[in-house]
């Protein structure tokens, strides 16, 4: 059997923007307006990149950020590609989490309204669609990050 192909981290911030390209359009308005993608590889957490408007906000505030998810990435129990919702977070609080690779997870937040909100609209149900695809391609496909390489990207 072959191995799959490893995603570089250029490969996937253009994986990632074309998906949050499409759900806002599925979904009428921004889903999430905050991404990010975190190494937590030997019990260190690195952000490797950051696309938003609070970057000293999102790493002052990274592990309380984390919520409810925090759990769940520490429960080991998921696979590249699989993720994971907070549906009852407060709405500074990540909404979800992508793994991507092996200890690297795509963290998605709304920093104006909470998972509850959005997943109200109805609109909802086809703004999941590119991000279900993500995940697929993702697992066809896991990041890979060698090296220190961090970027830190202001939307506008």
């Amino acid at each position: 059997m072959l191995s799959p192909e490893l995603m570089t981290l250029d490969e996937a911030v253009g994986e990632i923007l074309s998906c949050a390209s499409q759900m806002d359009a599925r979904y009428g308005k921004p889903v999430f307006d905050e991404v990010a993608i975190v190494s937590l590889l030997e019990n260190k957490a690195r952000v490797l990149v950051y696309i938003g408007n609070r970057n000293d906000e999102f790493l002052k505030n990274f592990a309380r950020d984390l919520g409810v998810l925090r759990a769940e990435l520490q429960a080991e129990k998921y696979s590249v590609g699989d993720f994971e919702f907070a549906r009852h977070n407060a709405a500074a609080g990540h909404d979800v989490f992508l793994v991507l690779g092996n200890g690297i997870y795509l963290l998605c937040n709304n920093t104006r309204e909470s998972m509850d909100a959005i997943a109200a609209d109805t609109r909802w149900l086809s703004a999941q669609v590119p991000f279900a695809e993500l995940s697929e391609r993702v697992r066809a496909d896991p990041l890979s990050v060698m090296g220190d390489n961090t970027r830190y990207i202001k939307k506008p």
